[in-house]
């Protein structure tokens, strides 16, 4: 019951627009601090990601191919990894080996996906409106078309009906 009602408190929130904004700092590939609110004015996908994880593998082409698509109206992907120290230096490969041209942070951690009520586990991914608001999360490996989808909403007029503001891939969430 009590998940129930949270999860119920989120989704009024994120579709209200009454969830405060978002920031978080982590470090960029050169080694410099950044911060979520520094992108602010811009949609942002925000990915949660690790070298360890499958699904992230699975998803990681498909973001690629989405930023490419998506950068020339503004949109800003920033994947945030979850690796530790010990596996923080496969990171830099694994990006190459996908193709991945957006900003690759380091430095997040489950404090984070909670802080964003993204879940325990990645893949995860939340869709920030130019406010610095979460306007969607995807908890789990994205489907194909969901990340159109979503952001297409948010470049529109968004007098059409908005995506669903939670979608669960993840088994047993």
């Amino acid at each position: 019951m009590i998940k129930l009602v949270a999860s119920l408190f989120v989704y009024v929130c994120i579709s209200t627009g009454a969830e405060k904004t978002v920031d978080m700092k982590l470090t960029d590939a050169s080694g410099a601090a950044v911060r979520l609110k520094d992108l602010r004015g811009k949609l942002v996908v925000l990915n949660f990601w690790a070298t360890w994880c499958g699904p992230c593998r699975e998803e990681m082409p498909m973001l690629a191919a989405a930023e490419k698509q998506y950068r020339s109206k503004g949109v800003v992907f920033v994947g945030a990894s979850l690796d530790d120290e010990k596996s923080k230096r496969l990171v830099g490969d694994y990006v190459k080996r996908f193709g991945v041209d957006y900003a690759i942070w380091t430095g997040a951690t489950s404090d984070d996906l909670d802080k964003l009520h993204m879940g325990e586990a990645v893949p995860a991914t939340a869709f920030l409106d130019t406010d610095g608001h979460i306007a969607g999360r995807i908890s789990g490996q994205i489907r194909e078309g969901e990340v159109q989808e979503r952001l297409d909403w948010l470049l529109s007029d968004r007098k059409g009906p908005a995506p669903r503001a939670l979608v669960k891939h993840l088994e047993g969430h």
